[in-house]
């Protein structure tokens, strides 16, 4: 397939479609999500039916919702830097689509093919501190500098664990190519089993919660909010942003979430794949061509599954205060990832 792409499509035609796919694999899941969960779940979670005048049981409020933010006035402070602060959001949303880059969708269904796929994915996906910070410090508001602050430094924090997270995966699948690491959950077998594969979210379950528990840091969402924390900062590093320039934050946020949930998929849950032996194949090259079409129907299907639990979460838990923050991801995240990658080792050279 391909092969035939190469012969039929010339190089520009090919890169702009990979440009539309990359475009449609960020804004989908994130309309999605803002949809399903933040316009609908929490309506229900709160005995509530969320908004239902927009489109057949409120399906077009996104739409309006949209709308709305591009007819608003954008404005900047007098005393912002004025270059900076109308680049910050551009940083932060485009760190989402450098992130779903190296995101595999099918056997041949991707967008590149690192060796090291994945230490791409831990590289770019802390871009977004940049522009966060520099939000913040472009404002010339103090609560946004605030904001900006405690942000970068609670991005640092649980950038460490949810690397260290990774780590476990990557000495198991021998690998940090992630077509690769849903090859080797397809076509592994765990206690024998050879018809469940090997899904890491098994034997790397640790690993597994940590990692998600540093991107519901990272995405600064509940309990992780202090960065924006309503009551003390208003909006912490989004306070003076109004118009497309909070639209572009508010969607980053959410893409940003869909983007960590489909790497997830793929570290834990087997990415795009079932497991080979259920058709006969034994390697990559086995797999059919139809996979193609059916694997970005299974990596919604688990990015749904995953966002869930982090919009559960969110839904759920009172804001940390910023010690406890802190000292939560240093003091046990940090340990415990370490103790994970050192049983992981040992028992990857025993068995």
């Amino acid at each position: 397939m391909s092969a035939l792409l190469a012969f039929e499509i010339p190089y520009w035609g090919q890169s702009l479609l990979r440009v539309l796919g990359g475009i449609v694999a960020v804004l989908l899941p994130a309309g999605t999500i803002v949809y399903l969960f933040l316009f609908k779940m929490m309506s229900f979670m709160q005995s509530r039916l969320g908004p239902m005048e927009a489109g057949p049981y409120g399906s077009l409020q996104l739409v309006a919702e949209v709308g709305k933010w591009l007819q608003k006035e954008d404005i900047a402070p007098a005393a912002a830097d004025q270059r900076i602060f109308k680049m910050a959001p551009i940083i932060v949303l485009v760190s989402t689509f450098l992130l779903v880059a190296v995101v595999p969708f099918g056997p041949q269904a991707y967008f590149t093919d690192f060796s090291a796929g994945i230490f791409y994915a831990l590289a770019v996906g802390s871009v977004s501190v940049i522009g966060i910070l520099v939000a913040g410090w472009a404002s010339a508001n103090k609560y946004s500098l605030l904001g900006g602050l405690r942000a970068a430094g609670q991005l640092i924090a649980y950038e460490l664990p949810m690397v260290l997270a990774v780590v476990g995966v990557v000495i198991q699948a021998g690998s940090m190519n992630m077509q690769q690491i849903v090859v080797a959950q397809n076509t592994g077998a765990i206690f024998g089993f050879e018809w469940l594969g090997n899904p890491f979210v098994l034997s790397q379950f640790v690993g597994f919660l940590v990692f998600m528990i540093a991107v519901q840091a990272e995405l600064t969402q509940p309990p992780f909010d202090m960065p924006i924390a309503e009551s003390e900062l208003v909006s912490g590093y989004m306070t003076e942003y109004s118009g497309f320039r909070f639209l572009m934050f508010f969607i980053a946020e959410f893409a940003t979430a869909g983007v960590f949930a489909l790497i997830a998929s793929v570290l834990f849950l087997g990415g795009w794949g079932v497991p080979f032996i259920w058709f006969g194949w034994e390697s990559l090259s086995d797999v059919a061509w139809w996979m193609n079409l059916a694997g970005p129907a299974i990596m919604l299907t688990k990015m749904l599954l995953l966002t869930f639990l982090m919009m559960w979460v969110r839904f759920s838990y009172p804001r940390f205060r910023e010690d406890q923050l802190q000292t939560f991801a240093w003091k046990f995240l940090i340990p415990i990832a370490l103790a994970n990658i050192i049983l992981t080792a040992i028992l990857k050279v025993v068995f």
